[in-house]
């Protein structure tokens, strides 16, 4: 098959809405490879136009068989995203395994190749959150997601590979186009589904003296500026490298919820919950991106702040189904 850009997890949250800002490039010869499986995640393909549509199982296959030809770019979004997957061995061959076989096939052939990383390969932020390279061996993610991103990370940076392609930590990403992805939605889909349930939203408590409940950390970026992240190494190929995918501007959950009952024209109502005993010792209590890098390799555009993101998300998105 000829094709021109491959988006892997393009049915997906992020994948989607890079498909759709392609097409509004005027790109339209792309390749859609993901599993719609059962659930609702078809629905984020209305509307972009594509030349065709595989299963991952099936592209594997075409990649090993040598049945793709000319391919530009790859953009390899597709993974499985649940922090509390249990499933180590099928991380380390969906995350790592897929991505490294994609990577290889990419360099083999002179194919541009994009990635997805992920914030969660910091841990508990003990070493801070640069993506400088020297950094990267010190980091200790706290779930088996996270280091299965690590692992390929790793095999980029140690086989060399990382000076030929683009890696993005993406760090909390919300906005339209996550309704399929069940708890591991933003908390900002969340809320806003209970504060039009129930009127309050429920966020975990602290279990840190250093941190009031709420008050734990995050940064937040709007889908469509971790899109147009992802395009800027698509338009200039000659950046390589691990970059954070982030605002650089940490802020709470509390603001979160705040920005969701303000964009609704609601009073806060916050209740405080127990978190799983199960999740308490794989907890980031916070993560904000060191975005130096990015902007020392020519990314330059302004970051949607927390408000006007969720905002928009409400009032042109969620409210609108």
């Amino acid at each position: 098959m000829k094709v021109k850009l491959v988006v892997t997890g393009g049915a997906g949250f992020i994948g989607s809405n890079l498909i759709r800002a392609l097409n509004e490039k005027g790109e339209t010869d792309i390749l859609v490879v993901d599993e719609l499986g059962t659930g609702e995640k078809w629905k984020n393909l209305r509307g972009l136009l594509f030349q065709d549509y595989i299963g991952k199982q099936e592209f594997r296959e075409w990649v090993r068989a040598g049945a793709l030809s000319g391919v530009e770019a790859v953009f390899h979004l597709g993974a499985c995203s649940s922090t509390d997957e249990p499933d180590a061995s099928y991380l380390a061959e969906n995350n790592y395994r897929y991505t490294r076989e994609l990577c290889e096939w990419s360099l083999g052939h002179a194919v541009r190749f994009i990635y997805a990383s992920s914030g969660a390969t910091y841990g508990d932020g003990f070493h801070g959150y640069s993506d400088a390279d020297e950094n990267t061996p010190r980091l200790r993610p706290l779930n088996m997601y996270g280091y299965s991103k690590h692992m390929f990370d790793m095999w980029a940076l140690s086989s060399g590979a990382l000076e030929h392609i683009a890696g993005l930590k993406y760090f909390n990403v919300y906005g339209p186009g996550e309704d399929h992805k069940g708890d591991m939605r933003s908390v900002a889909h969340k809320a806003y589904g209970q504060i039009i349930e129930s009127g309050e939203v429920k966020l975990f408590r602290s279990y840190r003296s250093d941190y009031k409940d709420g008050e734990q950390l995050r940064d937040f970026i709007y889908v469509r500026d971790a899109v147009d992240v992802t395009l800027h190494f698509h338009r200039n190929p000659e950046v390589s490298g691990i970059f954070n995918c982030g605002t650089g501007n940490a802020r709470t959950w509390n603001d979160m919820a705040n920005a969701v009952f303000s964009a609704l024209g609601k009073k806060p109502r916050i209740q405080y919950i127990d978190m799983p005993e199960t999740l308490r010792d794989k907890y980031q209590y916070r993560t904000e991106a060191d975005i130096s890098k990015l902007r020392s390799n020519g990314y330059d555009k302004p970051f949607t702040s927390l408000e006007d993101g969720i905002r928009d998300y409400v009032k042109n998105h969620l409210a609108n189904g």
